[in-house]
């Protein structure tokens, strides 16, 4: 029998990108269906949020998203442009958000799509990689779109116009992330219990498994 968990997940969010690819080994080696639900990062949720942190977080973020993509055997570089305008002087986030609101939206539409996880693989490794220059720029997304299986134009034009209904589905999963019993991204949650977190993808290999995981 298909389990089923549902991934809860950020576009500006570096541990999501760092864990994606091994929510993409897990779909394609287990008999899983990891349902994508793109939700906004806390920037944009709770704007304030950067001003009430200890000074050292922003550092530690960093130096261990460094880390993690080294032992990976990955590359990590923190985007430009930031998929979230924010002055990281003041640490104030703007109200024109070009990028976060284009990206979640066409998250969701990917899902809608049956393609969710290899759009956020496919885009995530964009944004953060280091390897891509003006990531929202040229036909990078088009491209990176393409690679997932998608056709960039297509889901725009369906997204076009109907911007509200996207929100409310992008709000929708937030109080199902809530409603698990954590906040942050990335988050899988299993039968109701989250596993937050890219270090915590082998517990939740482990509870999955206890509920008769097979391999496909």
């Amino acid at each position: 029998m298909t389990l089923t968990a549902h991934l809860y997940w950020s576009f500006r969010s570096p541990y999501s990108y760092l864990g994606t690819r091994q929510y993409c080994e897990i779909a394609d080696t287990y008999d899983v269906d990891i349902k994508v639900k793109p939700v906004y990062p806390i920037a944009i949720r709770t704007p304030e949020f950067f001003t009430k942190i200890n000074p050292q977080w922003i550092a530690y973020l960093m130096r261990d998203c460094h880390r993690i993509a080294d032992y990976r055997g990955m590359t990590f570089k923190w985007p430009s442009p930031d998929p979230v305008v924010m002055d990281n002087v003041k640490l104030a986030i703007s109200d024109t958000q070009p990028y976060i609101y284009r990206l979640t939206r066409l998250g969701v539409e990917a899902a809608k799509r049956g393609k969710g996880l290899p759009f956020l693989n496919e885009v995530s490794q964009m944004i953060f990689d280091g390897k891509t220059v003006n990531w929202h720029e040229g036909d990078h997304m088009a491209n990176a779109a393409a690679r997932a299986g998608l056709d960039l134009a297509d889901m725009e034009a369906t997204i076009e116009g109907n911007e509200q209904a996207y929100d409310d589905i992008i709000a929708e999963n937030q109080a199902e992330l809530d409603a698990s019993g954590h906040w942050g991204v990335p988050t899988l949650v299993f039968e109701g219990e989250p596993f937050f977190g890219q270090d915590r993808i082998d517990m939740a290999i482990w509870r999955m498994k206890q509920n008769g995981l097979q391999d496909r």
